[in-house]
């Protein structure tokens, strides 16, 4: 008798999470800021990063939070960690900024965008270790 094909829901989440963000995250997360706050901004926003703690959210509320649409798992990105997961190496958690509800300002994913989406290829409800910081002047 054939095996039946195993659907990549069948398999247990493989942990493939770092405990700590990579050195060169936090650059990488200024860059992207800078086209989208000010040079004060990005530094507190940066600074807020490296000292909060990690703190954890699913795959699919971190993609419906920040309205970025799901990347394919043959986008170049994507495809990259996927290939670091199947070689049993650790992804770097992700860089957040909190959105506001009510000033309909989304989460601004700094760094690990196609890291959250190669997660959710392999589990959408995953937990993604990630370090939220709410945005300069949300009085908080």
């Amino acid at each position: 008798m054939p095996k039946a094909k195993k659907d990549k829901h069948d398999e247990a989440p493989v942990e493939h999470w770092k405990g700590e963000p990579d050195d060169h995250d936090y650059p990488a997360a200024a860059d992207y800021l800078s086209l989208l706050m000010g040079p004060d901004d990005v530094s507190e926003v940066v600074a807020g990063l490296r000292a909060t703690p990690l703190t954890t959210r699913q795959a699919k509320d971190l993609l419906r939070a920040s309205r970025l649409g799901l990347l394919p798992e043959d986008d170049v990105h994507v495809a990259g960690d996927l290939s670091k997961v199947r070689n049993g190496d650790r992804l770097s958690p992700v860089l957040l900024v909190r959105g506001s509800v009510g000033d309909d300002v989304a989460l601004t994913v700094a760094d690990g965008y196609h890291r959250i989406c190669a997660s959710y290829h392999i589990d959408e409800n995953a937990d993604i270790p990630c370090r939220i910081v709410d945005r300069p002047g949300s009085g908080r």
